[in-house]
């Protein structure tokens, strides 16, 4: 028994449109006119009226932390209360006196972002925190993960004194010689084995809870960086939580596991076992290394070339490029794709140096190593990701943020070529789209908007016009452009005969509605293989 959906306004990819489909065994059967779906209709057969209704591919997130996403919705709130410091440390309040930690749990929040801040203008500190509560440990991540702060109860349980030193590609905020609770990048490594880790009932909690938060939001697959949340949890724990859902049949999300490893030997030793871009199910699957090359811009810890505008700072790298390009090496000779967040130029450059080093000592024509971010970046380093056949995995959303402070910080010289996605697609560069959740919420509409408009929410901006996509790119970028990232764009990212049905249904079609109004489009239903997930 198949179903029929007729009446529709169809979006097939690539500008091209249908009015019906069909669905069988989980796979797309039919694309063309109703008459036509409706004359292959079975005794059997459902027939679905979408009465007009907008329909495409489901949407593919192609960079987020699908478990961290799923860790934070549990946590303090911080994202929705981040207009003043008094208003985040009164979210914090309310969280604690409803949600008491047990046991020895931490005080958890993330999203706050002291750019948005209207009763101050610095960043929150462990005084702040210790006026909430002294007694148990807190721990606020900023919005874009790259900076947290603790209490001085989370400070003394982390074992961090005036004689802890900052670490490679890290450091500790100070205050007249003493730590002030803040943590940067590869300091926040610090807090290992100071929190209890969750184990795997609870892992899979965390999974179930943000699949349904990205039904709703109309994504159906995501590309997904989770070995890094739990850093003492085995990656083989993570994937046997994903394994055990899948069976249960309880993954409602398609999920490519982007493989973060820092360590040259469990590298090896995890590519040894079989874990190469590929392996797994339609369900669940290895992707590519993952590495973090450098900070965020919000958090003034991406790596630039020349100091930010206004400062003497120009960032860091998380990696010395000889550690990186010993990474980069053994996954390109071991069949790995890799995928490396870079949003700084100097950055930039050890990652592309690392790429090309690798492909000349074992080339490969269909590697598809990407970049993650892509956002500070020079036009030699445009034509260089061309040159060497790079995918970019892009985040339009981050310029309903970015907007606000990228002409602040972004030295001049750099700003008229950075975000500058559209360049890379006329390059005839693959680029993909997504939302770093939970940096972001995984709002597709809300990525739609800003990917065309090149404005923020508020209507700040556009940033470089010149590089808006059009509707059905940006909708591309979340579907084909994703399924491309993954090696899936045979099977999946279109409405198309012989593909995975996957597939949303709008409330309003994208194509003919005002440009500012995208972000407002609901999603009404979202379907995995043909089965409804999310319905309003």
């Amino acid at each position: 028994m198949g179903t029929i959906y007729y009446n529709g306004r169809v979006y097939l990819g690539q500008g091209r449109f249908a009015e019906a489909f069909s669905v069988q065994d989980s796979i797309f059967t039919f694309t063309g006119t109703s008459r036509e779906a409706l004359s292959l209709k079975k005794e059997d057969d459902n027939a679905v009226d979408l009465e007009g209704r907008f329909v495409c591919a489901g949407f593919n997130d192609s960079h987020m932390h699908l478990l961290n996403y799923g860790q934070v919705l549990s946590q303090a709130p911080l994202y929705l209360h981040t207009s003043s410091l008094e208003d985040m440390l009164s979210c914090l309040k309310d969280h604690l006196e409803k949600h008491p930690p047990k046991g020895q749990a931490w005080l958890r929040g993330r999203g706050w972002n002291q750019d948005y801040f209207e009763d101050t203008d610095r960043m929150p500190t462990r005084r702040d925190l210790d006026k909430v509560c002294d007694k148990i440990p807190i721990m606020i991540t900023r919005a874009c993960g790259h900076c947290c702060v603790l209490n001085s109860k989370a400070l003394e349980k982390a074992n961090i004194t005036v004689e802890t030193r900052s670490p490679e590609g890290g450091s500790i905020g100070m205050e007249n010689g003493v730590p002030d609770g803040r943590l940067f990048d590869n300091a926040m490594d610090l807090l290992l084995g100071a929190m209890p880790d969750p184990d795997t009932e609870e892992l899979k909690d965390m999974i179930r809870r943000a699949c349904r938060e990205l039904n709703k939001y109309g994504v159906t697959s995501s590309q997904t960086d989770d070995y890094c949340v739990f850093r003492k949890i085995p990656e083989e724990t993570v994937n046997e939580a994903y394994r055990q859902l899948e069976s249960a049949g309880e993954l409602t999300v398609r999920v490519c596991e982007q493989c973060n490893f820092t360590d040259p030997k469990r590298l090896k030793r995890f590519i040894e076992t079989g874990n190469v871009t590929g392996k797994g199910t339609d369900m669940f699957r290895i992707g590519p290394l993952k590495l973090l090359g450098d900070g965020a811009l919000g958090s003034r810890t991406a790596h630039l070339s020349r100091p930010y505008r206004g400062g003497a700072e120009n960032g860091f790298s998380l990696f010395k490029p000889e550690e990186m390009k010993e990474l980069v090496s053994i996954a390109n000779k071991n069949g790995m794709q890799v995928a490396v967040h870079a949003i700084g130029d100097a950055c930039l450059d050890t990652v592309l140096d690392s790429i090309e080093s690798a492909l000349e000592e074992h080339p490969g024509e269909d590697h598809r190593h990407g970049i993650v971010h892509c956002q500070v970046t020079r036009r030699d380093q445009l034509e260089r990701i061309a040159r060497l056949k790079l995918h970019v995995y892009a985040q339009s959303i981050f310029l309903d943020y970015d907007n606000h402070i990228a002409e602040k910080l972004i030295p001049e010289e750099l700003y008229e070529t950075s975000y500058s996605w559209k360049t890379l697609m006329d390059m005839g560069v693959s680029v993909s789209n997504g939302s770093d959740c939970p940096v972001e919420l995984p709002d597709v509409m809300k990525g739609i908007e800003c990917a065309v408009t090149r404005r923020s929410m508020d209507g700040t901006g556009p940033y470089l016009e010149h590089e808006a996509f059009s509707v059905g790119e940006a909708i591309d970028s979340f579907t084909i452009r994703s399924a491309e990232a993954s090696f899936e764009e045979t099977k999946k990212g279109r409405i198309a005969k012989g593909f995975i049905a996957d597939f949303v249904i709008l409330g309003e079609d994208p194509f003919v509605i005002e440009p500012r109004r995208l972000h407002s489009i609901p999603v009404l239903e979202t379907y995995i293989g043909g089965r409804r997930v999310f319905g309003r």
